[in-house]
């Protein structure tokens, strides 16, 4: 069996506009958004490659990419004594072809070049917004195994989930014989699949498309040459691959996966991360999640009853009580604070000390005496004393110049000022 590592190289895709993540995609791209106090999503899917072995990665960039680029070339340096890498591959218009990315497919096909240079016989494509861990030497061995042209990662899912996803037909060789995207619920019974017992008991009886893909080089390039007005893996290729009578396999994965799509599941997931024995595990001494590393120093908490949350390095905090709160690097959170249910992403430096302590100014973090409920605080923003903000299901969808409500949640935009005394939400 061929090692992954000597014939896989990955390509990341960087995704577009991001705009079910506004506001926090507003400055950033979506793979660059940070998570978990100290992350970015990123992240995610570069070490799921590192600790499989794969070492030779592109991260294919466009929307606001310059502090993913700039993260990216900070944080991925394997030494000069390796042939790994994390490259990124950005947009670019070339003398046969003026276009940006057009999608996914289209980033691939004008990618593709790139590669040449490098010995490898199969691409794995993976999308960076995801939340996972998952051993892609499994996958390969798997499509090795099976003789695949193309094998596609899937998850078991319910018929009330499957609405939401591209759901495979699967025989009971484990092929792909159909494919349907984000079908309605009236045709769902025709589109079960064979599952695990387990999944079978909680009826998940549907194979979701995870978006991640193992291709024979050969093929995916075919597939791109024939379907040369194709942009989108899941609506145009993939069918194209299934109808064209190719050997597509459903490698079945059974582990925790969260698509970041949205305000509400960006915060369920980062909320989840202050369980006691949450999905996604960051304490693994094999599955290590890697980012930068930023030699900061050890937090400070006075007097702060902590339940249920996560402070990362750097931090000051002096609030009254945190309540399942996942709070970033570099935070600041002032005297008799308490805060519920909240995620705050920390600052991208330390202001000096003599502004913290001017009352004029309102330094970054949380100012004293505030109470924060169902809120994602983004980078560098300052909050003021006695601010109020509390999200909530009875809140509709709203946008203003410093905050925007979003499924309930409010979210302080990146550098935002609230005043002292401020009131948002319920």
């Amino acid at each position: 069996m061929p090692e992954a590592s000597n014939i896989v190289l990955a390509l990341i895709l960087g995704g577009g506009a991001g705009s079910r993540l506004y506001p926090l995609t507003e400055q950033r791209s979506k793979p660059a958004v940070p998570i978990a106090g100290k992350y970015r999503l990123i992240d995610i899917p570069i070490s799921n490659c590192i600790n499989s072995g794969i070492r030779r990665i592109f991260v294919l960039t466009q929307f606001n990419s310059a502090s993913l680029n700039q993260h990216i070339k900070n944080t991925y340096q394997f030494g000069v004594f390796t042939t790994g890498f994390v490259d990124i591959l950005a947009a670019e218009q070339t003398p046969g072809n003026d276009r940006w990315f057009q999608g996914t497919a289209d980033a691939v096909r004008q990618s593709l070049h790139h590669l040449h240079n490098h010995a490898h016989e199969y691409v794995l494509i993976l999308s960076g917004d995801q939340l996972y861990q998952m051993d892609f030497n499994e996958m390969a061995e798997f499509h090795f195994e099976t003789g695949s042209d193309l094998s596609i990662a899937t998850l078991p899912v319910s018929a009330k989930d499957a609405v939401d996803f591209g759901i495979m037909k699967v025989n009971q060789e484990g092929r792909i014989e159909r494919f349907i995207e984000k079908p309605k619920h009236d045709v769902l019974e025709n589109w079960k699949s064979k599952v695990g017992p387990a999944d079978a008991r909680r009826k998940r009886n549907y194979l979701a498309s995870m978006g991640i893909y193992l291709f024979r080089k050969e093929v995916l390039q075919t597939l791109l040459d024939q379907n040369p007005h194709a942009v989108d893996f899941g609506k145009e290729i993939i069918p194209a691959a299934i109808e064209g009578g190719l050997e597509v396999s459903s490698y079945t994965y059974s582990g925790y996966w969260t698509d970041i799509g949205n305000i509400p599941s960006f915060f369920e997931a980062n909320l989840e991360l202050t369980d006691p024995l949450p999905q996604f595990n960051l304490f693994d001494n094999e599955r290590m999640v890697y980012t930068r590393a930023r030699l900061l120093p050890p937090s400070k908490i006075f007097g702060t009853r902590l339940d249920r949350s996560v402070v990362s390095e750097g931090s000051i905090v002096r609030a009254k009580r945190l309540q399942r709160c996942l709070i970033g690097i570099r935070s600041r959170i002032g005297d008799r604070v308490q805060m519920k249910e909240c995620v705050m992403m920390g600052a991208d430096y330390y202001e000096p000390l003599e502004k913290v302590l001017d009352p004029k100014h309102t330094p970054i973090g949380v100012g004293a005496d505030s109470y924060l409920e169902k809120v994602i605080v983004d980078k560098n923003a300052r909050i003021g004393k006695g601010v109020r903000i509390c999200g909530g299901a009875g809140l509709t969808d709203q946008e203003e110049p410093t905050y925007c409500i979003r499924g309930g949640v409010v979210v302080v935009r990146k550098g935002a000022l609230i005043p002292d005394g401020t009131h948002i939400g319920l």
